[in-house]
């Protein structure tokens, strides 16, 4: 089929909704991500001669690079459609350099969104190339590039094969370090505190024990309650003060990267990766009945809470029509921008608010639709009015010792009608409506209940807490977030429990060698500075050389101490405990990519290796010969199986816990919930609390 105009994006789903868009007239193919890099091979960058990259064609790609040729060869021009973002930028210049296209041609064009009015708006006004970008794009590749390519060999040489060291990756893991050492050293300290039940007249409600003489007391021991219960002399509390306030909660701004990976990790229980994955799909376009593929939502690599004027109309109208005027906001809240952040594209938004989740929900996948609303519902909320409360305080004496109750109820619902924000610990604030009361008035207690507690460590990082904490101290960009969480699990520096990030005695070990030969790597001040540098190039306040030359020649010292300081690490092998049933050689723990296990003390003559598992005592509910084992599956997901496998196939994700079920005499389970744990039957609907 003819055409003239030949547009190259990143993706083939992002090409087959463009081109609906565009026209017989255009032609639309996609690179599949970037068509050149630096080798893998080597190093890939003259330090000698101004950092120059010697880029080469991706390996694999020369017959997708072969087939695009011929394409641009027909087409009277090329337009340039990769995302619009640094990266996206680079792929455009390289695709340019590739084909020989004019740098200085006005054929780059960039959208926000992938909506047939977006898109045709785009090729309306295409830019040149934007060089700024670009040299931000190849700083970071080339800055990543020298530290990956100059540590991961000495770690290869003194500690073993395999290992690699990042400029985000290892401050990350760091981070995971440290707070592993605060755990460590944590001394839980005990604490009390009393709550008590009391009723004015039928109603009852909480409160809970503050102070003595009007002044906030801690309650350090079980003799400092004794002391406090002693004071207490009848059931009469007087009322001594009441305060009532009204309380404005404000809707959470709509989503950047950072802020999406979170809320899914807490809301949906999504990976970050699966966060992105799912996100480029709603983005590249969802075929929606007759009208075709449209894209969903906005770019969603972005760190900007910007809306653009005509998208808050729309939401301003939809809410009005949908919820009332009085939820529409007036003014809606903004933040400042950090200088040098990419604020090029919106904040992620749906690329229509008109377009319901309940509409489209038969055209998406379930991880589809949950991703589609919370973007929606969270954008929806972002333009509505703040929540009002209601809110009580109310203080409560008796012989000067001092109770405190609070209470609120809802006033005006709000932005809350639509969403509201998800928290690291899974509560919600929730209503609490106290009985009138006035100054003066008599109050009855129903029961005092002397609790006794100990302080908590530190929680070790969640997905959404380490983002949020890279996030904060200015480490990295969103986009890098998902990669770097992948490869410190992939390098078994760092293994995944209970959703929560421990760190492995072999992260342990390349963490302290990098902290005590390269302590700028893992200096989080220092990577936030490099950031703001890289960011000053993009907008043209840098010149790349520049600050790649400033990183490197104190770097470059630094390996050459490293070279000759470092001394060979021997991870040494643990006895195993029982011989090798093969040779009979005494068996071996070992370190491994995946984590330690069995192997046989005659490798290589013998090359005979087990897996470790864990016997939990339990007989097996199906065969009733073996033990249920903890095994791990490829993915490095906890399950359970029985020891006699092959012969007996008993596989179960939750933990069989030795008893069957009193109503139908299946085997029960033990269930890992968000609020703890729950027996459950494996057949039928019985549940029980779990003991503690």
């Amino acid at each position: 089929m003819a055409y003239k105009y030949l547009v190259i994006v990143e993706s083939p789903a992002k090409a087959k909704t463009i081109e609906k868009y565009l026209g017989k007239n255009y032609k639309v193919v996609a690179s599949a991500g970037h068509v050149r890099d630096l080798p893998k091979s080597k190093m890939g960058v003259d330090v000698e001669n101004n950092y120059e990259p010697h880029y080469i064609s991706i390996r694999g790609k020369g017959e997708l690079i072969r087939n695009l040729k011929k394409y641009v060869k027909k087409a009277d021009k090329v337009y340039l459609a990769a995302d619009p973002d640094r990266e996206g930028e680079a792929i455009a210049w390289h695709l340019a350099t590739l084909f020989g296209l004019d740098k200085e041609d006005k054929n780059r064009v960039v959208f926000n969104e992938i909506t047939k009015e977006a898109v045709k708006e785009a090729f309306k006004e295409p830019r040149a190339l934007n060089m700024d970008l670009i040299d931000a794009q190849q700083a970071r590749r080339i800055l990543d590039r020298l530290v990956g390519y100059n540590i991961s060999p000495i770690l290869w040489k003194k500690v073993k094969k395999g290992l690699s060291a990042g400029r985000v990756q290892s401050v990350a893991l760091k981070l995971i370090i440290d707070r592993e050492n605060e755990i460590r050293r944590f001394k839980p300290e005990e604490y009390w505190t009393i709550g008590g039940n009391f009723k004015k007249q039928t109603k009852k409600f909480k409160a809970a024990f503050y102070g003595v003489d009007g002044k906030k007391k801690a309650l350090s021991n079980a003799e400092d309650v004794k002391e406090v219960m002693s004071k207490l002399n009848g059931k009469d509390f007087e009322v001594a003060k009441v305060v009532k306030k009204e309380r404005k909660r404000n809707p959470a701004l709509p989503f950047t990267t950072s802020s999406l990976q979170q809320e899914a990790a807490r809301k949906l229980n999504f990976r970050t990766r699966k966060t992105m994955m799912v996100a480029q799909q709603l983005y590249e376009g969802i075929a929606i009945g007759r009208g075709g593929a449209v894209g969903l939502i906005t770019y969603m690599r972005t760190d900007s809470t910007r809306i653009a004027d005509s998208a808050k109309g729309e939401a301003a109208g939809f809410i009005q029509e949908t919820y009332g005027k009085e939820y529409t906001a007036t003014e809606v809240k903004v933040t400042k921008k950090a200088q040098g952040a990419q604020d090029a594209h919106e904040a992620i938004r749906p690329s229509s608010v008109l377009r319901t989740p309940e509409e489209v929900e038969k055209y998406l996948s379930k991880d589809q639709l949950k991703l589609y609303k919370l973007i929606w519902s969270r954008f929806v909320a972002s333009q509505m009015k703040p929540a009002i409360f209601d809110t009580m305080t109310v203080d409560l004496v008796q012989n000067d010792v001092l109770f405190r109750a609070n209470g609120s109820k809802v006033k005006f619902p709000g932005f809350t009608k639509v969403y509201i924000e998800g928290t690291d610990d899974g509560s919600e604030e929730k209503e609490n409506i106290l009985p009138d009361m006035e100054k003066g008035d008599l109050v009855k207690s129903v029961d005092m209940e002397p609790k006794q507690h100990f302080t908590q460590p530190p929680p070790r990082f969640t997905e959404a807490r380490l983002v949020k904490a890279l996030e904060e101290n200015g480490v990295g960009r969103p986009s890098t977030y998902a990669p770097t969480l992948e490869t410190i699990q992939r390098r078994y520096y760092v293994a995944l429990k209970s959703k929560r990030f421990e760190p492995t005695e072999l992260g342990e070990i390349v963490n302290g060698l990098i902290v005590d030969f390269f302590p700028q790597i893992v200096d989080i001040h220092f990577t936030a500075e490099m950031e703001k540098e890289l960011d000053e190039i993009g907008v043209g306040h840098q010149k790349w050389v520049t600050v790649i030359d400033k990183f490197y020649q104190p770097f470059k010292i630094e390996l050459e101490k490293a070279e000759e300081g470092i001394e060979k690490i021997q991870i040494k092998d643990e006895p195993a405990g029982f011989d090798c049933e093969l040779c009979g050689h005494p068996m071996v723990i070992k370190m491994g990519r995946y984590g330690k296990f069995y192997a046989c003390s005659n490798f290589p003559e013998c090359r005979n290796t087990k897996a470790i598992v864990k016997d939990t005592g339990i007989t097996c509910p199906t065969c009733g010969k073996g033990h249920i084992i903890e095994r791990k599956s490829k993915k490095n997901r906890l399950f359970y199986g029985c020891d006699q496998y092959p012969t007996c196939e008993f596989v179960s994700w939750d933990k069989p816990i030795g008893r069957n079920c009193p109503k139908c005499d299946h085997y029960l389970v033990e269930k890992k919930l968000r609020g703890g744990k729950q027996i459950q039957c494996s057949n039928c609907d019985y549940k029980e609390e779990a003991q503690k």
